[in-house]
């Protein structure tokens, strides 16, 4: 079952994106709390949104995603941050049916896009991508400032 995100998921939520993380060989640059996810998910302000996939009571995949904007389409469009099932879960179709229910989203909001980034090796998830449409944007670079040089970009004056 696919299903928004809720307070009594936060624990398994924050435990999947560690998975992810290991994953995607970068473990020790997850510091994700419980504390902050709750804050960002549920508190007044929150920006940041969820699904779960669930299975005999236990979440097994996750789909975390924030608004976007394009200025050329002048509406919002959603960006998936992260989005994970367990291995043994893999397989079973919760990975198509949570970007099928971040579409529906957008389709009923009238967003233009639903977006994400994969790692260049992960060739199994890009190939799962391909075959639900999307395309690569070969034609763009992330771009990043964190650390150090976000901090100097910051106070400079």
């Amino acid at each position: 079952m696919i299903r928004r995100v809720e307070p009594r998921d936060v624990d398994a939520v924050v435990g999947l994106v560690h998975e992810l993380a290991l994953y995607e060989k970068a473990p020790e640059q997850c510091h994700l709390t419980a504390e902050q996810l709750h804050t960002a998910l549920f508190d007044e302000s929150a920006a940041l949104f969820g699904h779960v996939a669930e299975v005999d009571g236990q979440v097994v995949g996750i789909a975390l995603w924030f608004l976007n904007f394009s200025t050329w389409d002048g509406v919002h469009g959603i960006y998936l941050e992260d989005l994970y099932v367990t291995p043994d879960q893999r397989g079973n179709g919760l990975g198509k049916q949570l970007l099928e229910a971040l579409a529906q989203e957008c389709v009923a909001k009238g967003y233009t896009r639903l977006q994400w980034w994969v790692l260049n090796w992960n060739e199994p998830s890009i190939g799962f991508y391909k075959s639900l449409g999307a395309v690569p944007m070969d034609e763009w670079t992330t771009m990043r400032v964190a650390d150090e040089a976000l901090v100097r970009l910051g106070s400079a004056r």
